[in-house]
């Protein structure tokens, strides 16, 4: 196996990273909490750095603004209300601002804006099966997802924006897309696809393949499936230094990767693989964040002597307990069923224990690339308030 480069340790808390970096991407499998991080990560650095925050999901899932706690938003960046700061109890130094991107409204903002003249804009916009094929081909939405960060961060109208991905494997077609689209507009397929419609010339070799095509497809679909794409191809140059200038904002020294896992088994080798590969592409892994996590006390030493008092001798400390009991004037509970209550608390504390080592252990080979790990143990609530996501973020924030 080939040795992992050397982790930087440049950022000792999530805190600094956030004050460091201008686009901090979350990523995870599905169910470990990533969207609940990544807008928990964005309020808390509203709240204390004093800057302007946005979280962007390109999730398709629609359960940030329930995070939130705003009834809904879109493609355009909607302010996080002061009242709901309010409600929480905390004063935000700075602003959070959210949006979900729209993929339709995306790529209309796209061809609005790379289209090499206003006929061209027009007919593409026009065309039968653009909102068909925009909505399905070659992970359009990953693509038009990477161009929407790209917009909005050279706007510079936001300090730091935190983009909550869809789950791993689909975050890598999230990483992939811009040099998917490039390779997608110079491929065979595609010269195939257009090759009669724009020379008006069908070589022999070709005949039999669009005489069939004809015959299933029709050759009205055939001929708009060809102008629609001779059409984007006239904003190749355009897809193509765009691509490059997205994946340079992926990897520049302004933006870091948050990797949001459990430890149960399936997600914790969902983060492994995201983790190596993020290593060897060399994007900067700023943190590491462990939802769901065994308190740590499962491991202190004295509370493990002392449950094994309990596991072991329950009969003998019951005495010391019901003479507790007594001095307090509580009812006495019966010796046999005291001993039993204090044996199974003893017996569950060591059970635990066996799996925050495993934790322990976990965590440990997960921490090799991130700069930082944090863990974050079970609330007792689901979160579904600002309020909320402010407490998450609090328990990893330094």
């Amino acid at each position: 196996m080939a040795r992992r480069p050397a982790r930087r340790k440049d950022v000792a808390t999530l805190e600094q990273l956030c004050a460091a970096k201008e686009v901090v991407v979350s990523t995870g499998s599905g169910g470990v909490g990533k969207t609940t991080t990544a807008a928990a990560l964005a309020a808390t650095a509203a709240t204390h750095l004093g800057i302007k925050v946005l979280v962007l999901t390109v999730d398709p899932a629609r359960r940030l603004a329930n995070a939130l706690g705003m009834e809904q938003f879109g493609n355009v960046e909607t302010p996080v209300p002061a009242d709901a700061f309010t409600e929480a109890g905390v004063s935000p130094q700075g602003e959070l601002w959210a949006a979900m991107l729209d993929t339709k409204q995306s790529w209309d903002d796209l061809i609005h804006q790379h289209a090499p003249d206003d006929q061209t804009r027009d007919a593409i916009l026009a065309n039968p099966l653009y909102q068909n094929i925009t909505g399905k081909f070659v992970q359009s939405h990953d693509y038009v997802a990477m161009e929407r960060l790209y917009e909005i961060h050279t706007s510079g109208t936001y300090d730091l924006i935190v983009v909550d991905t869809p789950p791993t494997r689909n975050a890598l077609d999230f990483l992939d897309a811009p040099e998917r689209m490039a390779d997608f507009f110079s491929s065979r397929l595609l010269r195939w696809l257009i090759a009669p419609y724009r020379s008006r010339v069908v070589g022999l070799a070709s005949k039999p393949f669009y005489s069939v095509a004809d015959r299933i497809l029709g050759t009205q679909f055939l001929e708009d499936i060809a102008e629609f794409f001779i059409l984007f191809q006239s904003m190749y140059d355009g897809f193509v230094q765009r691509a490059e200038a997205v994946t340079g904002l992926l990897g520049s020294p302004s933006t870091t990767f948050l990797v949001v896992s459990t430890l149960e088994v399936a997600p914790a080798r969902e983060a492994d693989f995201f983790l190596r590969l993020l290593n060897e592409r060399r994007y900067h892994v700023g943190a590491l964040v462990l939802n769901k996590t065994l308190p740590s006390y499962l491991l202190d030493a004295k509370a493990t002597e002392a449950a094994k008092v309990l596991a072991n001798d329950g009969g003998e400390v019951a005495a010391d307990v019901r003479t507790a009991f007594a001095s307090k004037g509580a009812e006495l509970p019966e010796e046999s069923h005291l001993t039993h209550v204090l044996t199974e608390v003893g017996r569950s504390f060591l059970d635990y224990q066996v799996v925050a080592r495993r934790e322990a252990e976990q965590r440990n080979e997960l921490s090799e690339v991130p700069a930082l790990t944090r863990s974050v143990p079970y609330f007792a609530e689901d979160i579904h308030s600002l309020g909320g996501l402010i407490r998450l973020g609090e328990t990893i924030w330094r």
